[in-house]
């Protein structure tokens, strides 16, 4: 009888280990290490685009100036404050000339010295002439003298050298009168110069724009080239796109373009690119741009931000996928192929991406085939993998809190 009963108990726990052996086996089939991964698949389908180059940028102006003084001054009257609208030719600002008149009137009276030391100095080189041309006569007739004997050659050489030293008089005239002419062209450039440092201290509009910025007030002290007063032409506004160097392809000055702006979400704005710039930014790894509005709105500011669009040529008819079916495994980019219920990599040449993430591929799949989308891990060829509608049920994906 007790050997009936240990039978029993034995025959029990062999049955409750063999139940637990196979529940764990289970799990780790169905929800292990050893369970299929999940994948959500999609078919390659034919079909052609309209791509598109996305790209976010800012208002900005394609003329604009910065109004200061070229030397070191201080600020001695702003003529006009923000948001004014100023002609070419405007007085904006007059920096503090400090000691240009004292300075001019210095200059007038050297220039006025000089005149009269020219004038002396003319004066001198036509006394010196006269007495040139009177040494010479003398000089002339004493020779005839000499050689009829009637003055002896002590005289004659006496007439020599009144000669010797009316030539070297009048060519020390001739140097004064130079000299003097030198000065006052000196003095004259100076006055001149005098003048331009006077007029860069009245700070003029350059062009017809607008004032955007006041950056220094009356009595304040400011170094050359800085800024006293920042203008625009508003006619010139357009956008600096930035553009994923990445997803570049095809950017270039004509393409249209549909602009968004910040402050009118709702309204779709037409333009162009009109420029690509050469440059790029190696930090952001963006390329830039300017496009330019068909029509500016009323009221746009400067620095709004701004959603740009442009388009391409359409594609022709090729083999579509979705972006996220184009995975990188080693040095290769491919997408992971359902082939007889088992997953293979693999390798595909793409072309060009929409807005809306479908890639153009141009060799390596044919109409039909099954890709993966979404997996829930990483795969390996050959994987068992389960195929779902999605990796997260929408009952549990609208349980989620944030």
């Amino acid at each position: 009888m007790k050997l009936s009963v240990q039978v029993k108990r034995r025959f029990v726990l062999s049955v409750l280990g063999l139940a637990l052996l196979g529940g764990v086996a289970f799990v780790m089939l169905r929800a292990g290490p050893l369970a299929p991964v999940k994948i959500v698949l999609t078919e390659v389908k034919q079909g052609s685009f309209t791509p598109a180059l996305f790209g976010i940028g800012t208002v900005e102006a394609r003329r604009s100036w910065m109004v200061g003084p070229t030397v070191a001054g201080r600020v001695l009257s702003v003529k006009v404050d923000v948001g004014e609208t100023v002609k070419a030719g405007q007085l904006l600002a007059e920096m503090d000339p400090v000691d240009i008149e004292q300075r001019g009137a210095s200059i007038d009276a050297s220039i006025e010295r000089a005149r009269s030391v020219q004038a002396a100095a003319l004066a001198q080189q036509a006394d010196a002439t006269a007495k040139r041309e009177l040494a010479t006569t003398n000089l002339q007739r004493n020779q005839d003298l000499a050689k009829q004997d009637f003055i002896s050659a002590g005289a004659l050489e006496g007439r020599s050298q009144e000669k010797a030293s009316a030539d070297a008089a009048l060519d020390a005239a001739r140097a004064n009168l130079a000299a003097a002419a030198q000065d006052l062209k000196r003095l004259q450039a100076d006055r001149a110069a005098l003048a331009q440092q006077r007029a860069n201290v009245r700070l003029l509009a350059p062009a017809d724009g607008v004032v955007t910025a006041r950056d220094a007030e009356p009595g304040a002290t400011v170094v050359a080239g800085q800024p006293v007063l920042r203008l625009i032409n508003p006619a010139s506004l357009w956008i600096r796109l930035r553009v994923d160097q990445g997803r570049s392809e095809g950017l270039a000055a004509g393409l249209k373009a549909q602009i968004v702006l910040r402050s009118r979400p709702r309204e779709t704005l037409s333009g162009q690119v009109s420029r690509v710039e050469l440059l790029s930014d190696s930090v952001t790894e963006e390329r830039i741009a300017q496009v330019a509005f068909d029509a500016a709105p009323a009221g746009l500011s400067v620095g709004e931000m701004a959603e740009v669009s442009l388009q391409l040529a359409p594609i022709a008819k090729s083999a579509l996928v979705p972006g996220a079916a184009i995975q990188r495994v080693g040095s290769q980019t491919g997408v992971w192929r359902l082939n007889a219920g088992k997953p293979e990599f693999v390798p595909v040449r793409t072309g060009v991406t929409n807005l809306d993430g479908q890639v153009q591929v141009l060799d390596g799949l044919a109409e039909g085939d099954k890709v993966v989308v979404y997996s829930q891990k990483a795969l390996s060829a050959g994987q068992r993998v389960q195929v779902v509608d999605a990796l997260v049920s929408a009952k549990a994906a609208g349980g989620a809190k944030p």
